[in-house]
């Protein structure tokens, strides 16, 4: 193997396992043929990820969306060892990297705040480009039935509303609202609410647990489709992340243990 390819898998490895323990742990679950190629999906997202959010993220909308530029071109021209190692993935295992054109767009929506998601389809939108895109191309790498790569999309789409239900807090520092207007207007949740813990956010943080759990049921099919070697990975990983939504929020709320009364009290007319 080329020595920069080589280099490139396994610092996208070592970005799996400082950034992200919970996929990281699913992974090794993997067969291992699968995994470099997971790593290399993982570094690319995860470089694209930190140019957005990261400690040394450019420091103006217009320098961020230009780096993302030169980043999205290392798919047609890959130069960095990442881009190299996710191109030699693609070519051994036949992966849809056109989907990642789309996940680009998704970054730059990110790279420009303030962020409002009025409905829950325009939530649903914008999941399917930053996590369905990286579900379909798993897909293909864990050779799922083509007919249920869209399954295994929904599923990175409850990946990411997991992720956005854990996050609240650290998102409205960011000048981020992913939470619908519609929910939480439904829920009486203003901006305040997101970095408190009143029985309203618990509410209205429970009802998009519910949806997650949604999605993460409708993925059955497709998993119980995929090959047997790599069924117990994407169950850890599900496993992993619906214990995430029981756990305390940092708003300091379990969503799922939320009393009776601070929910009636959550939906009562204002």
């Amino acid at each position: 193997m080329d020595p920069a390819v080589q280099e490139g898998y396994e610092t996208a490895r070592r970005m799996l396992r400082r950034h992200d323990p919970t996929y990281s742990l699913a992974t090794r679950r993997l067969p291992s043929r699968l995994r470099p190629a997971t790593y290399a999906l993982y570094g690319y997202v995860r470089a694209a990820d930190q140019l957005v959010d990261g400690p040394r993220r450019p420091a103006t909308p217009e320098a961020r969306c230009a780096a993302l530029d030169a980043w999205e071109g290392e798919l047609t021209a890959p130069r960095h060892p990442v881009a190299l190692a996710l191109a030699d993935a693609a070519e051994r295992h036949a992966l849809p990297l056109s989907e990642l054109r789309t996940y680009m767009r998704s970054m730059r929506v990110d790279s420009e705040p303030p962020i409002r998601i009025d409905t829950y389809d325009q939530l649903v939108t914008y999941m399917d480009g930053s996590a369905g895109t990286v579900g379909r191309i798993m897909a293909a790498l864990l050779g799922v039935p083509p007919d249920h790569h869209a399954d295994l999309g929904r599923l990175g789409v409850a990946f990411q509303l997991a992720n956005f239900i854990r996050d609240v807090r650290e998102d409205r520092h960011l000048d981020r609202i992913y939470l619908p207007a519609e929910d939480r207007e439904r829920f009486g949740v203003t901006d305040a609410d997101l970095t408190g813990s009143s029985p309203r956010l618990c509410a209205l943080l429970r009802h998009e647990s519910e949806r997650a759990r949604a999605l993460f049921a409708a993925a059955a099919p497709a998993i119980a489709a995929a090959p047997a070697s790599v069924r117990p990975g994407v169950r850890l990983a599900i496993a992993l992340y619906r214990r995430m939504l029981d756990s305390p929020r940092p708003t300091g709320v379990r969503v799922w243990h939320l009393p009776g009364a601070a929910l009636e009290a959550a939906h009562a007319p204002r």
